[in-house]
């Protein structure tokens, strides 16, 4: 479990009494679990995967207290929002947490256009079309907030990481949008820009995180920023000082060009 110094805790009234949470199966994604349910919110654990939904719902009921529910969907597959917005129809939710998706780097060339069309509905349409259903539902109830996952660079560009950038810049520009929109209707929106994270992603990237600039800060850290980021209704959340430094300072065409370099460890290149 990770350490007790990076937790944010959470008004049960303002953001409970369920939290819906998609990506809960590992990585950031649990962690939000487990920070959630360390408030006292129910949680619906949502992936592609029941059984590791599973192991983490009875780990957070037996640390926690908490009730769960496990919805199984992949989000990847167009429609695939609908069976989750049915399975949670009966729940009362304050929280939503979108953070489905997935690491895929690669020469843009070489992924098939079926390939681009599933990342880009995992990674960007799923966010857009469940943030438009649980936004009216917190709408209809003058309280409730959504997290929007996206990802550092998105903004900027992401060579050999084009069409997830892409994806995940749709979710950044959406989060942003909608901020100042949604908070006339007592509704809070965050987006949160992952910077390097201790988290099984690296690795499944392929990515060696021996030469990175700064060591990749703890994925509890990562989540505690973002919840107190939600708490105080910030627009956009980037944990870590230094990583907030360096976005501010360093120009886009530097970004990639840093990127660039680190992406090409786990890219595919076609001939």
């Amino acid at each position: 479990m990770q350490s007790e110094k990076w937790m944010t805790k959470l008004d049960r009234k303002r953001f409970g009494p369920w939290a819906v949470v998609t990506g809960a199966s590992s990585g950031i994604g649990r962690e939000f679990a487990r920070q959630i349910a360390a408030s006292g919110i129910n949680l619906v654990l949502v992936a592609r995967g029941a059984d590791a939904l599973e192991v983490v719902g009875q780990d957070l009921k037996r640390d926690f207290g908490i009730a769960y529910r496990v919805v199984t969907t992949d989000l990847g597959e167009p429609g695939a929002e609908k069976g989750l917005i049915e399975q949670t129809q009966d729940l009362d939710i304050g929280l939503f947490i979108s953070g489905a998706g997935t690491g895929q780097p690669g020469a843009f060339l070489a992924f098939e256009p079926e390939q681009l069309l599933r990342q880009t509905q995992l990674m960007g349409v799923s966010h857009m079309l469940l943030t438009h259903h649980f936004s009216r539902r917190f709408a209809a109830q003058k309280r409730g907030a959504t997290l929007l996952v996206s990802a550092l660079g998105a903004d900027s560009g992401i060579p050999f990481h084009a069409n997830p950038a892409a994806a995940k810049g749709l979710v950044n520009a959406l989060g942003r949008s909608l901020h100042a929109e949604l908070k006339e209707r007592g509704v809070g929106i965050t987006v949160l820009i992952v910077t390097p994270t201790e988290t099984p992603l690296i690795k499944k990237m392929g990515l060696d995180a021996s030469p990175m600039p700064m060591k990749p800060m703890p994925v509890a850290q990562c989540v505690a920023e973002a919840l107190e980021g939600v708490k105080r209704r910030k627009m956009v959340v980037i944990p870590g000082r230094l990583y907030r430094i360096m976005n501010w300072l360093m120009p886009h065409s530097l970004v990639r060009a840093m990127t660039a370099n680190m992406m090409r460890q786990s890219t595919r290149f076609v001939g």
